[in-house]
């Protein structure tokens, strides 16, 4: 079937039907993220009104389904109800028409043509894909705003298809459990960024979450742990297969391909709790508590494998995808190494070392996959040892892996640490939840290109994608979840969809206020990080001199010193601010538009807050790195305190402190879980001597090896979530200096982490009753 089409009559429109390239950049581009392919504007617009009728003609399922999914969009957040028609006529009707069409002038899977004149949209794309894509567009084009009813589309011609056939997003449900609702809203919010591959992460050492009929302790057992410091509360979930298939087919109505993820042959330890004899050493181990590396494998007896091969039946029975994720990442070699039957398995196979092992084992998971007609897909571990040939690679230690794949004829995903690991923080901000303090901005995540300039444009054939995951050992709740990911979702749609040179980074960020208020429409809780306004004082002879900054250079920022919110015409920050103390400070930063950008923040300068420091604004000691930002408890579900912490070295640094009159040292503290596997890093764990039973927090002034200036004993009720308050004298230092706070609390108990640093004048300690 053919759309009817109504020509545009523009210079530009007639370009791109001639098949040359416009710049969209070069004009003011739609609402639209991720940008399309080619975009032409015209002269006029369409009125859409509550009077509007999507046609789609009768038999034609693709453009009923696009239809309806578009009419829900709108009712959802534009408050328009516009019904769905079928009628024989349906391709030459004004109004909104959306048509399967073989001959659509673009030929690229998932691609589609949109186009919009005074009488209506039209959208025509040769697959089902390519109008869900259109119907989605044309959404963004309705809601330009955060306004109900009626509303004015520019006219416009738009040829669009998707750079890449992978455009990916990784969940890891294993560290923690995440709702089938929340699923499937993460679904729908992938779908509305045409994202079409959604990476399942499911079993790790801290729980396997699908139910295998066969083998029914995996869940019994392996779903659930006992966090430390929490008593016999259990923590865990799974998903039962009638579960799965729901949602394998609600992200299959949406153009999502479910690709799960069964970790092997290391990160196998929930496994190895529930059917122990599939283990390496015979033991029964508890699901683990801790993150990171442990050293349960599984073993390469035939048993084993018909283990597996009995996992991957039910596997495949429940994820029609052509690629099976098998990890592969991080399996230390330990186990396998003190074996004596691995060992013995290895001389009878002719393997020279472990790594080669690792490589045999994940061939035979490949040759299983392949005879069931699957493709295998592992992280770029798999490349040690040998590649196995019908391995298919997700490169996640930076790009060499995927460039070391592709050079070799695999293909292979773009999923690199730490630019799209999307548990990295999005900025240093008191506010931010928890995650990893590697901070990977809005803008990091949008420079980010799939295929290296390493490559031959042959090679670069081998380039399936990107993916941007979202690791949960530290997103405990689906809000922590919707932070971390938009709108950096955003900047990673538009990396694997949008052709390279028609990305442009300033041109992106006047799209986002649109996409914000979608958001708030359908209640994402987006980040703000790029937008915020961070606040810094200066104390100097009763006045405070404050600096207003946000990351994203060109918001503009506004703000008020009287009570008020700031507001469209509030004063625009263009140098320090300088006032007597008290004063408090409200700002926010704004679109050109007037449309505020983030949420207000507030901090009120007095000389007590002056005196103290968050402990997210503390540094790492020199040659450390305060590496993660925890929450008080492993599995703790509500905003709580966070604690940026060193696992290798529990050292803090405090810059620029004055301490002229300052007599007392305070610092609020907590006990923290170590619940981390370190596998061989172990050894690495700074060791202090201690003077006092559960250690002390030593302040040395200026350096780590400086003078002591104060020592604070710890309190002896270690137990991980237990918070203190912990005062020392400070020995009598005049003015500015950094100081440097050393944990000496022993390595194999909980860990010491630090919420505040305040320090108290001769004054204000006496004013104190």
């Amino acid at each position: 079937m053919r759309c009817a089409k109504r020509g545009l009559k523009t210079p530009i429109a007639l370009a791109c039907l001639l098949g040359l390239a416009v710049d969209a950049h070069a004009m003011d581009t739609p609402p639209i993220i991720p940008l399309p392919a080619q975009v032409s504007m015209a002269q006029g617009s369409y009125a859409v009104s509550a009077a509007a009728v999507i046609h789609v003609a009768p038999g034609d399922r693709a453009a009923s389904d696009a239809a309806h999914y578009l009419a829900d969009l709108l009712v959802r957040t534009r408050g328009l109800s516009l019904p769905v028609i079928e009628d024989a006529t349906a391709t030459s009707r004004d109004g909104i028409v959306i048509c399967s069409d073989a001959a659509a002038s673009v030929a690229q899977p998932e691609g589609y043509v949109l186009d919009v004149d005074a009488k209506g949209m039209r959208i025509a794309a040769r697959d089902a894909a390519g109008l869900f894509y259109g119907a989605v567009s044309a959404w963004q084009l309705m809601t330009p705003d955060a306004a109900k009813g009626a509303v004015s589309v520019p006219s416009m011609h738009i040829a669009d298809w998707p750079r890449f056939g992978w455009r990916g997003l990784m969940l890891d449900s294993a560290r923690h459990f995440q709702q089938p609702a929340e699923i499937k809203q993460l679904l729908d919010a992938m779908a509305q960024h045409k994202l079409n591959v959604f990476h399942w992460h499911l079993t790790d050492d801290q729980g396997w979450r699908l139910e295998i009929r066969r083998y029914p302790k995996l869940t019994q057992i392996g779903a659930w742990r006992r966090p430390p410091g929490d008593g016999d509360t259990k923590y865990g979930g799974y998903y039962t297969q009638a579960e799965v298939k729901d949602i394998v087919a609600y992200a299959t109505a949406r153009h999502i391909t479910v690709v799960p993820e069964i970790d092997m042959p290391g990160h196998a330890q929930a496994a190895v709790a529930a059917y122990p004899d599939i283990g390496v050493t015979g033991a029964q181990p508890p699901v683990s508590i801790d993150w990171g590396v442990n050293p349960y494998l599984f073993n390469v007896d035939d048993h084993t494998i018909d283990f597996l091969h009995n996992v991957l039946d039910e596997v495949m029975e429940l994820f029609p995808s052509t690629f099976i994720h098998v990890g592969g990442d991080e399996a230390i070699k330990d186990q396998w190494q003190a074996s004596a039957a691995v060992q013995a398995r290895m001389h009878a196979l002719g393997i020279k070392d472990e790594k080669a092992l690792q490589s045999w084992f994940i061939e035979r998971m490949g040759q299983y996959l392949a005879q069931h007609g699957r493709r295998l897909i592992g992280w770029d571990e798999i490349l040690e040892g040998g590649v196995p040939p019908s391995a298919s690679v997700m490169s996640w230690r930076g790009t060499q892996g995927a460039i070391d794949a592709a050079r070799l004829g695999h293909d292979v995903v773009l999923s690199p640490a730490p630019t799209l690991y999307f548990d990295n923080l999005q900025s240093h901000g008191d506010d931010e939840p928890t995650g990893r303090l590697g901070v990977q901005t809005l803008a990091t995540v949008y420079k980010f290109e799939a295929v290296s300039s390493e490559l031959t444009s042959e090679q670069a054939k081998h380039v399936l994608g990107a993916q941007a995951n979202i690791w949960t050992e530290y997103l405990t709740a689906p809000w922590q979840i919707q932070h971390a990911a938009f709108p950096r979702l955003d900047a990673l749609a538009e990396a694997a969809w949008t052709p390279a040179n028609e990305r442009h980074f300033d041109d992106f960020i006047a799209r986002l206020p649109a996409q914000f208020d979608r958001y708030q429409k359908m209640g994402i809780d987006y980040a703000d990080s790029a937008f915020a306004v961070d606040m810094r004082g200066q104390r100097t002879d009763g006045k405070v001199t404050v600096t207003l900054a946000a990351q994203e250079s060109s918001a503009i920022i506004r703000y008020t010193t009287d009570g008020t919110l700031p507001v469209a015409s509030s004063p625009i920050y263009g140098k320090p601010i300088e006032a007597a103390l008290p004063v408090t400070i409200s700002a926010t930063s704004f679109a050109g538009d007037g449309s505020p950008l983030a949420r207000v923040r507030t901090q009120r300068f007095d000389a007590q807050t002056l005196a103290s420091y968050d402990g997210n604004a503390l540094q790492a000691c020199p040659k450390g790195d305060l590496g993660l930002r925890v929450p008080l408890l492993p599995d703790a579900t509500s905003p709580a305190p966070v604690y940026n912490v060193d696992l290798m070295n529990s050292c803090w640094r405090v810059t620029n402190v004055p301490l002229d009159g300052a007599v007392t040292m305070v610092i609020d503290g907590a006990w923290l879980a170590r619940n981390y596997g370190l596998a061989h890093d172990a050894s690495k764990v700074k060791v202090r001597a201690s003077r006092t039973p559960a250690g002390e927090f030593e302040v040395h002034l200026d350096t780590c090896s400086g003078p002591l200036a104060a020592s604070m004993p710890l309190p002896t009720d270690a137990l991980p979530g237990r918070t203190y308050r912990v005062t020392a004298p400070l020995a009598a230092h005049g003015g500015t200096h950094d100081l440097c706070i050393l944990s000496t609390a022993p390595v194999r108990g909980s860990l010491s982490g630090v919420s505040r640093v305040s320090f108290n004048s001769s004054a204000s300690r006496r004013a104190t009753p």
